[in-house]
């Protein structure tokens, strides 16, 4: 049988990569697509375990021939994408595959796969405490924390182009419910 999608999106500080993380130890049978870059490798990263590391050209050629999912140019010539070929490995198997991504990229991939894929819209109870949140962190400048509130009201436009929206409010009860929505998604 072939595998699902479950797509995370939220602005940053809304607490998406921590409900990923905690998913992915509930035994769900969740996998990570590794990500295509043409920046390069850092430190012992390898090609093929963090990402597939491509130069600009060839990920120009692979935008060209229609390969990714997904991408976006971060800075000029440093791409970020998901390969479809790499998502398509993992269904194949059976597996789920779960995204972290930016809002416009998940709507293509839900828009791709449509109704074998979940989109969930991990959402902060306000700007205000997605702020606190960002400066609890204690690791951005105030001028990133500007930045970031700035897309984050952006990016909240997205929230009813997923399929559901969780506030996290409470991280435990945000937790429990996007568990939920994940499993009864994944035995339909």
């Amino acid at each position: 049988m072939k595998g699902k999608l479950i797509i995370f999106s939220a602005p940053s500080g809304s607490g998406k990569s921590t409900i990923v993380n905690y998913l992915l130890t509930q035994h769900l049978n969740l996998h990570f697509s590794i990500s295509a870059t043409s920046r390069a490798p850092r430190g012992t990263e390898k090609h093929g375990v963090e990402y597939y590391f491509l130069t600009p050209e060839a990920f120009k050629a692979k935008i060209a021939a229609g390969d990714f999912l997904e991408y976006e140019e971060v800075y000029t010539d440093k791409f970020y994408g998901t390969l479809k070929q790499e998502v398509e490995r993992i269904l194949e198997k059976g597996d789920h595959v779960v995204f972290d991504v930016d809002v416009v990229g998940g709507c293509n991939i839900k828009k791709y796969y449509a109704d074998q894929a979940l989109s969930v819209f991990i959402q902060p109870p306000s700007v205000e405490v997605l702020r606190r949140r960002l400066e609890g962190r204690g690791t951005d400048t105030a001028e990133v924390i500007e930045s970031r509130i700035a897309k984050a009201e952006f990016e909240l436009g997205f929230a009813c182009k997923f399929d559901a929206v969780i506030v996290n409010d409470d991280l435990e009860q945000a937790k429990a419910e996007t568990l939920k929505l994940v499993k009864d998604f994944l035995e339909k």
